[in-house]
């Protein structure tokens, strides 16, 4: 399991297309260079100003060196003013534990499904019935966000899955994605 960093980004009216350009020409291999695993990249279906994407490191250690060295580097140094400027929000990020995700070639629509269980140990036999090798299963991680120039949301507790549509029994809030991911 790595940690995965679960981004959702709302942008200006009509932005998403240049971010997105911008974040498969130079983010991608960018982050990459510095060990950063660069996941899935996707637009909402049902919102036209949002970019969601996900990227992984090993380990908490990891993941402080590896920002460090981007958000520090020439990639960002070049870049970064024209992705803010897209940007309206960048901060509704969920810390995870779990696989990582990005849909195998091919695949163009999938669902990100943030679910918060009350009863764990039932979410748990949930899984373990209905979500199979097409899913993703993610959990919060709890570590203290030791990045803190990029925030993360914290005192949740939450299950996200991608995949297919597989609708638990608990509130849910269910992101229908199309991949905007390059394959080389």
């Amino acid at each position: 399991m790595r940690i995965v960093e679960l981004r959702q980004y709302t942008l200006h009216p009509g932005a998403r297309e240049t971010l997105i350009e911008l974040f498969e020409r130079e983010f991608v291999t960018g982050q990459q260079a510095v060990g950063i695993t660069v996941g899935g990249r996707f637009r909402d279906l049902d919102d036209p100003n949002r970019f969601v994407w996900l990227r992984a490191f090993p380990d908490m250690v990891h993941r402080r060196r590896a920002l460090e060295a981007f958000y520090t580097g020439p990639v960002w140094r070049e870049y970064r003013d024209a992705a803010n400027a897209t940007m309206v929000d960048s901060d509704d990020v969920l810390l995870l534990r779990g696989p990582g995700f990005a849909p195998q070639p091919g695949i163009r629509e999938v669902v990100a499904a943030i679910c918060r269980p009350l009863d764990t140990a039932a979410f748990d036999a949930y899984a373990a019935r209905h979500l199979g090798p097409g899913h993703a299963l993610h959990r919060t991680e709890h570590s203290e966000n030791d990045y803190p120039r990029l925030p993360v949301r914290t005192g949740e507790d939450v299950r996200v899955w991608f995949g297919p549509a597989t609708p638990p029994p608990w509130p849910i809030r269910q992101l229908r994605l199309e991949s905007v991911t390059t394959w080389p």
